[in-house]
Order: C-alpha cells, then structure tokens, then sequence
C-alpha cells in the first residue's frame, strides 16, 4: 500500500485504506499483512520527522512502516520513499545486459535475433521508460547496450564502427576527385 504524501499523512492513509480495504471485501481478497508494507512516498524529510506515518491494521495486524531509504518493489519497479529510482534503473540495465549476451553466439538470422533481443531487452526499457526519468547519460549507456546487440545479431566484432565515417562538406571535392563514381 503506497500513499502519496499529502499535507497530513494520517488522513491520506486512513482514507486510501478505507478504499483499499473496500475493495477486498468486495472482491472476496484476503491481504497477506506478512508481505505488505506501508511506504509513504515523500521527498520532504522535515514533514516526515514532524508527523510520522500512522499505525494501519488490517485484520488485526499492523502494518510495518518503511523508511524513506528501504527499498521496495512496486509493479515490477524497485525504488524509495524518496523516489530514488537507481534500483530499477540497474535491474532494467542487467537485463538489457543479458539480453544482449543471449544472442552473442545465437543461431539465429539477424532479424530473428534482432526480435529476440527488442523482446528480452527493449521490453523491460520500454515498460519502464513510461515511469522513470531517464538521464541523458543513462539513455546513452542503454543505447550503447543495443548497439552492442545490433553487433551481435549481425555477427560483428565490436570494434566495428557504430555509425558510418562522415566527411565534412569542406573536404568533399578532395573525396570527388579520388572517386570513379558520381555525387
């Protein structure tokens, strides 16, 4: 259970409680309080310290508080009360990795390899580039693991150039005079 942070948190709490407990008498669900959590979502740490997180029960059991620094999964994301998001950010990459590495030595024609590795790879970016910000730096590390893949399905040393040589237009009538065909 996750609780945006709100000008009290208790009432916040109380009342996304009161929803979440609703709806599993509605649905016949039963929560298991062993593997819930309740994490209040919050970068300001004054406003934490000054009002701590209420005491939730649910079938008689209280459910534990997480500090702002614990790391939790949610929806398949790993992150913080403070919105650090570098878990999932790392988790996304390793896969992205090892999507990579499957098809180093793969069998397969390029564009089977290639579908393979946007299914294994691409898939957990994509699912999680809608959510977390992404640095440039960061989307630069990811491109440079896709192009390292795109060089796997194709079977090509990684010394290979990644983008073809480009000569300055200052530069081109040297190149036309030492070229037999037409620009």
């Amino acid at each position: 259970m996750i609780s945006q942070s709100l000008p009290t948190h208790q009432r916040a709490c109380k009342s996304c409680y009161n929803v979440v407990q609703e709806f599993t008498a509605w649905c016949g669900m039963r929560i298991n309080v062993k593997k819930t959590y309740l994490l209040i979502i919050d970068n300001d740490k004054k406003c934490r310290e000054q009002e701590p997180a209420p005491l939730l029960t649910i079938n008689g059991e209280t459910l534990q508080v997480m500090n702002l620094e614990d790391k939790c999964r949610y929806l398949d994301y790993w992150g913080t009360g403070n919105s650090d998001m570098r878990a999932t950010k790392e988790v996304v990459r390793q896969k992205i990795i090892a999507a990579r590495d499957l098809i180093k030595c793969h069998p397969l024609t390029p564009e089977l390899a290639t579908e393979l590795f946007t299914s294994k790879g691409m898939g957990v970016f994509r699912f999680s580039a809608a959510l977390i910000e992404w640095s440039e730096r960061e989307l630069n590390d990811v491109k440079q693991l896709c192009v390292q893949a795109y060089k796997n399905t194709w079977h090509l040393p990684r010394s290979t150039a990644s983008a073809p040589f480009i000569f300055p237009k200052t530069h081109m009538q040297i190149r036309k005079a030492h070229c037999p065909w037409q620009y």
